[in-house]
């Protein structure tokens, strides 16, 4: 009754055709050696991810975990213009887009399929007993009941379509081989994890969660997962999944072939945490989501270089820069979207983002212009230190402007001294 938001399908109801290009372009992306570990921050201190990934999605997307920006190699989009490395490069984004439309298709199915539930256990609930939830409802599996943590609302289909319309995947390869180190799943025995416990970051609020898995298993490993064995069988891939907080519910851990996908419904990645267990031979996973991009697309920032950049004017005779306003609200907003941009752009995307050159070259072109607005910025920091040496200004509305603009300025610095650390 804990994990009835968890959808699994087995790998027969999955067209052998998507199978077949989706399986072809893991290894493509692996040969061209396009999978690569990420240098992410805990607590202060860089820890280098034991999984290798890349993020693959809509043009101009990112997806932030654990302190660091991945930047999309976009996938073949209309009305883009998209250089690829190969064509097979091409090729392999393209298959994981038909990935991703398919696995759209089947999550907003599965979410109708949960309220269709949901509605019915109230209904039954109702006539039994307002106070007490006994009636269990059915998932498409027919083999898990109801959780009790949702409650039903009516959804249209403008809900559902933000839900379930990923603009990304984040490709994951694991080799349990090259993995120096795997730690032992600590509350369950549940045996080794290839990813501890957590939750997906950076979602879009109970927007689900669809899983491709591409375990590359041999005749071997195929035979022991047939064979019964108390516990999990460990040549075999799992997902692991838990109440948050909470060792006394039993967990669940699900073993995961070649071609198995699952979905995560609802508030499931809220009040549930997930983990993989390592099988013995390498696996592939695509982790298709919804992320949360209000502040995380190009179109985004560049849009406010613009808004920044409206403060500064160019004297049409001397053709000399000066600022339009010192009010203190208009430099403090400049300088949080230099730093923004500085911080949560360049300086991500030129500490690990050109690596994405491999695949494609996309990204060079934007991140030149944000470099040309962010020097205009560096230019706006100078007019406003000089403005302020000038003695004719109300001493009031100064301090105000001197006082925000030396926060910002500080943490400038510190975060400067952070990253050439880094």
């Amino acid at each position: 009754t804990k994990y009835s938001k968890l959808i699994f399908r087995k790998s027969d109801t999955v067209p052998e055709e998507l199978h077949r290009t989706v399986q072809e372009s893991f290894l493509t992306l692996r040969e061209h050696s396009c999978f690569f570990q990420d240098l992410v921050r805990i607590k202060g201190k860089d820890f280098l991810t034991p999984v290798s990934r890349i993020l693959i999605g809509n043009p101009g997307c990112t997806y932030k975990y654990l302190n660091t920006r991945l930047f999309t190699v976009p996938w073949p989009s209309e009305g883009y213009d998209i250089k690829y490395c190969s064509p097979q490069i091409h090729d392999a984004c393209k298959a994981l887009m038909r990935l991703n439309d398919y696995l759209h298709i089947e999550a907003v199915k599965a979410l109708q399929g949960q309220n269709l539930f949901e509605t019915k256990e109230i209904k039954d609930t109702t006539v039994i007993d307002r106070e007490q939830s006994s009636a269990t409802s059915l998932t498409e599996q027919g083999s898990v009941s109801k959780d009790q943590s949702g409650v039903c609302v009516p959804e249209d289909d403008r809900s559902l379509k933000n839900r379930t319309s990923y603009n990304l995947t984040l490709l994951n390869y694991m080799d349990p081989l090259e993995m120096l180190y795997l730690k032992q799943e600590p509350y369950f025995g549940m045996g080794n994890m290839a990813v501890s416990w957590h939750h997906d970051e950076n979602l879009v609020e109970r927007s689900v969660v669809a899983v491709y898995s591409y375990s590359c298993e041999d005749s071997a490993i195929e035979e022991s997962s047939e064979q019964e064995q108390k516990g999990r069988d460990p040549a075999v891939w799992h997902v692991g999944l838990k109440v948050a907080w909470d060792i006394e519910t039993p967990g669940l851990a699900i073993p995961l072939h070649q071609g198995d996908i699952y979905l995560m419904l609802d508030d499931l990645n809220m009040t549930h945490q997930h983990c993989v267990l390592a099988g013995l031979s390498p696996r592939f996973s695509s982790t298709h989501r919804v992320a949360e991009s209000s502040r995380g697309t190009l179109e985004y920032i560049l849009g406010q270089c613009e808004l920044a950049l409206q403060n500064l004017q160019t004297d049409s005779d001397s053709m000399a820069l000066s600022l339009k306003s010192l009010e203190a609200a208009v430099v403090k907003q400049v300088e949080e979207i230099h730093n923004e941009v500085e911080f949560e752009w360049l300086r991500q995307f030129w500490f690990q983002g050109k690596r994405y050159l491999k695949c494609t070259d996309w990204w060079l072109k934007p991140m030149a212009k944000l470099e040309e607005f962010w020097r205009k910025m560096e230019i706006m920091t100078s007019l406003v230190l000089s403005e302020l040496r000038k003695e004719q200004q109300i001493e009031e509305q100064r301090n105000e402007t001197i006082s925000c603009f030396l926060l910002l300025l500080k943490e400038r610095q510190k975060l400067r001294k952070e990253w050439t650390a880094r």
